[in-house]
């Protein structure tokens, strides 16, 4: 299973419309993660053109995302890898322990937020933040996380530069 992972993608004030870079990632997912802040739900449709989205609430999204199918939380079995998203993990520190605690049955904790990408093991639990595609912040490029599951096992994570 390929997955598409993206967060904080801020429309319409930096996602006017798909980007290209981003539509050439989507080309071929079998589903599609947005860890919130997507602000208005055209986005949503966007990528549903693509493959079936799974979204959570973000602190800039409204009713209009949450009417979406947006929750707080998620938890998803993704070709049997179990799979919690959330928007935002909290501080840096212990950020890993304290997401085992919050989502004690996943093996995969998706969250945004940031829009610092991360990929990172800790407290067995792997925890992965695909920045945002048009935000970037500080960072130097935008980017989204592409993911490959097999069989319950996340065989690969990438983060991917879109910009």
């Amino acid at each position: 299973m390929r997955v598409v992972v993206l967060s904080d993608t801020h429309a319409p004030r930096h996602w006017k419309a798909l980007p290209s870079s981003v539509a050439r990632v989507l080309d071929g997912a079998d589903t599609i993660l947005h860890a919130g802040d997507v602000c208005v739900p055209f986005v949503l449709d966007e990528l549903a053109g693509f493959a079936p989205v799974h979204v959570v609430l973000g602190n800039n999204d409204g009713r209009d995302v949450a009417a979406w199918g947006a929750p707080e939380t998620l938890d998803l079995d993704l070709a049997g890898l179990r799979v919690s998203m959330i928007h935002d993990s909290g501080r840096k520190e212990g950020r890993a322990a304290r997401l085992r605690r919050r989502f004690p049955d996943a093996d995969l904790v998706v969250f945004g937020h940031s829009h610092i990408p991360l990929d990172e093991t800790g407290a067995g639990l792997r925890i992965f933040n695909p920045g945002s595609p048009t935000d970037k912040r500080r960072q130097p490029h935008g980017t989204v996380g592409v993911l490959h599951i097999t069989d319950g096992t996340l065989v690969d994570a990438k983060i991917v530069n879109v910009s």
